[in-house]
């Protein structure tokens, strides 16, 4: 079964084989290693289930980085603490020209409010924005108006990362070829490698590229077979109404 917390140990245990440097996104654009591994997490939905990679990257000596949305079933404080205690980086998932219509004032506002309130509780140097599929606005338009980095922000990953150069693997749609379902997760990119499982990736795990993003949503990855079960139903109907209704052709 793929999208189980046991396939991803799998992964994760083949790339520490491989002699990659697992980095955060701020220590990668901080100090970037030659050959990394980036590790990003949006933490969409089911904190908990994050927390439960957060502890398995911590037994296994590896840092990561969480981005939370500022909405109930993301914004755990209780979690997020927890997961930066265990020695991970913590950023901010915004989503603030779909939760303000549109209004740029309202969402750089909205943007403000909430890195403060992030910010209460953890450093937070990164951020990254939330896709929000079924809304016709794309938070990263706020930047065509405002500098994120006059926040003290040293990066997003959309617009800070060369993926010409950094291999971009993604969840996105519970498959890792989801970019042709995706409204907003992608990236312009020469790397003609696509994978569909994670046994695929696994399968060739030595001749992949020496930086790699992977992103992750760990609501998506379940032991519980009536929680994986769900999970697939829900992404694959996902993943049709995304692909005949909101991604552009």
């Amino acid at each position: 079964m793929d999208f189980t917390v046991n396939k991803y140990n799998t992964l994760l245990k083949s790339l520490a084989d491989q002699n990659y440097t697992f980095q955060t996104f701020d220590e990668f654009i901080t100090a970037p290693s030659p050959r990394s591994i980036i590790l990003r997490h949006d933490v969409d939905l089911l904190p908990y289930n994050s927390l439960a990679f957060a502890k398995i990257q911590a037994e296994n000596n590896i840092s990561g980085t969480y981005y939370f949305r500022a909405v109930p079933e993301s914004w755990n404080e209780e979690v997020i603490l927890e997961i930066f205690d265990l020695g991970h980086e913590i950023g901010y998932h915004y989503e603030c020209l779909t939760t303000c219509n549109g209004d740029l004032k309202k969402g750089i506002k909205d943007f403000e409010d909430n890195l403060t309130a992030l910010r209460k509780l953890v450093p937070v140097s990164t951020i990254c924005m939330h896709g929000s599929p079924m809304s016709k606005h794309d938070s990263k338009d706020l930047w065509k108006t405002y500098d994120y980095k006059n926040y003290d922000i040293i990066a997003e990953p959309y617009f800070d990362v060369d993926f010409e150069k950094v291999f971009y693997l993604t969840d996105t749609g519970r498959r890792w070829d989801g970019h042709k379902v995706s409204v907003r997760d992608r990236v312009k990119t020469s790397f003609n490698e696509t994978f569909h499982s994670t046994d695929n990736i696994i399968n060739v795990i030595d001749t992949l590229p020496d930086t790699i993003m992977f992103t992750f949503h760990p609501q998506r990855w379940n032991d519980n077979r009536l929680l994986w079960t769900k999970e697939l139903i829900s992404q694959n109907t996902k993943n049709i109404v995304k692909k005949y209704f909101f991604v552009q052709k």
